[in-house]
């Protein structure tokens, strides 16, 4: 067997082992001994001796590592922490610093000190601008609508937030209805007041709220009525108005027939299923008659019906004898009228108010009594898809199992949610409530757009109040900067709140 050129090899055995072979069952390891062949001439001098730096190297292993100090990393501060050194953190930071100190520390020193003068801003007036916020009318309704706004449109905006994400983990169109809900918020406030100005609008016609109320109010009580309507103011007119009514000029014996022409209307004016009118046919006993409008374009014959004039269905008319009612009916398509059954004697036909009141137009929205929760409406429309969109995420982190495991314990639906889901969701509760507070007490572009200028001074708030008496024509900006002070301290528990429950999470 031919040797290696590198020396003579070592048996198997101790030399396995020395080199990380693993012993048998049997066999116990001994700790190396014999130099490697290929470092004897290494080790072992020319004189036949060991080299005992050398040996000691060879049998001691690989050399310990140094433990002096190291040379300082790249971007190390020297002060004991990573990055970058004080002096460059406050390089960078000096913009936002600046920035800072320009749009909000100054315009709040500034505020601070104008609103101690007056309108001029040349006398030293002390507190006395802070003394009139809380003396004068108008600037109490100011701060009494911001109470009605905060106590009302957070908790509502939350509700209705808490209850549509809620309601949409069950359906299957999720996604569709919340994109519909959140839409609003891509809609600027000032175009959210120009929308609800018109939703608003007295007319049914052009106002969605009304008409919408109208429609539901004419399914169950009839708003037809003849505003404007009256009879011709002569003598010969068989009618006279009399106190908002209409009566005939003469008593009628039961079993005769009257005539009650009308004046004051257009014919487009008529409802469109009135038919020509006609005098109606008379039957023993039964007092009967005709309303119809008494007008004819271009000619005609007064207080006759002529073949082209229409009848005035469903007015109401009563039969009156010694001041009180004794029957009441309607009029037909055609105008016609009959009262059946009446005892013998002479009656007075009427006409009651009712038919010539403005017929039913819905809820006057934009006046004084609405105006602030017509607005409260308004922003609710616009923030409920925030709400909506946050609690869902809330609700998406709640654990399944507790939910579940309550269920299997027997709890009803109402209990979990009482019980498990509200508590769990209180946080993100807090949170949207915090913000909507905050919001409203700043709330400007929905109370300006909205409410008519008329009413603006029962709907004002403290940031338009603010507006108005600086530079929307008051000219005393020394009272509207100590209303922007009253309103930044107003906001500013709100602000701690928030801050607070940010370093509460981060801890």
């Amino acid at each position: 067997m031919t040797e290696r050129l590198d020396g003579p090899q070592t048996p198997r055995g101790d030399g396995d082992v020395a080199r990380g072979a693993s012993p048998g069952p049997d066999e116990t390891p001994q700790p190396p001994t014999a130099t490697h062949p290929a470092l004897e001439d290494v080790a072992t001098g020319q004189d036949g001796t060991t080299d005992s730096t050398t040996a000691a190297a060879t049998s001691a292993g690989p050399p310990a590592l140094a433990t002096g100090p190291a040379a300082p990393k790249a971007g190390y501060s020297g002060s004991g922490n990573l990055g970058p050194s004080p002096k460059v953190a406050v390089f960078f930071l000096l913009p936002a610093f600046v920035l800072l100190g320009a749009w909000m520390v100054y315009p709040i020193i500034f505020s601070l000190v104008r609103s101690l003068y007056d309108a001029g801003g040349g006398t030293f007036v002390g507190v006395d601008n802070y003394a009139a916020i809380f003396t004068d009318s108008a600037t109490l309704t100011t701060i009494r609508n911001n109470l009605i706004w905060v106590v009302v449109a957070p908790s509502l905006v939350t509700v209705l937030g808490l209850l549509f994400a809620v309601l949409t983990e069950r359906v299957r169109w999720a996604t569709a209805f919340k994109l519909v809900v959140f839409m609003p918020m891509a809609v600027s406030l000032l175009a959210s007041g120009v929308i609800f100005r018109l939703v608003y609008e007295q007319d049914p016609d052009r106002g969605v709220a009304n008409a919408i109320i109208t429609s539901v109010h004419d399914v169950f009580a009839s708003s037809s009525g003849y505003p404007g309507a009256r009879p011709r103011e002569n003598d010969q007119a068989p009618a006279v108005a009399d106190k908002g009514t209409v009566v005939t000029r003469q008593p009628v014996q039961a079993g005769g027939q009257v005539l009650i022409p009308l004046v004051g209307l257009k014919t487009e004016a008529l409802p469109s299923g009135a038919a020509a009118a006609k005098e109606a046919s008379a039957a023993p006993g039964e007092l009967s008659g005709t309303v119809w409008l008494d007008f004819t374009p271009g000619g005609g014959t007064v207080n006759k019906i002529d073949g082209t004039e229409k009848g005035m269905p469903d007015v109401t008319v009563e039969a009156v004898a010694g001041g009180a009612v004794k029957a009441t009916t309607t009029t037909a398509a055609d105008g016609t009228f009959h009262f059946t059954g009446l005892p013998a004697g002479s009656y007075q036909v009427r006409l009651p108010q009712e038919n010539f009141a403005q017929p039913f137009s819905g809820a006057t929205w934009l006046g004084p009594t609405l105006i602030t929760p017509a607005i409260i409406g308004a922003f609710i429309w616009v923030w409920a898809g925030f709400a909506m969109v946050l609690i869902a995420a809330g609700l998406s982190a709640i654990p399944r199992d507790a939910l579940e495991a309550a269920r299997i314990d027997g709890a009803t639906e109402w209990q979990v949610f009482r019980r498990i889901t509200i508590p769990l969701l209180s946080p993100v509760l807090l949170v949207v409530l915090v913000t909507m507070i905050i919001n409203t007490l700043k709330v400007f572009d929905l109370v300006f757009i909205i409410a008519p200028g008329s009413v603006q001074p029962q709907a004002n708030v403290i940031a338009l109040e603010m507006w108005r008496v600086s530079f929307g024509g008051g000219g005393n900006q020394g009272l509207g900067s100590a209303l922007a002070i009253f309103l930044l301290v107003l906001v500013l528990p709100f602000m701690a709140i928030n801050i607070r429950r940010f370093r509460r999470e981060q801890a």
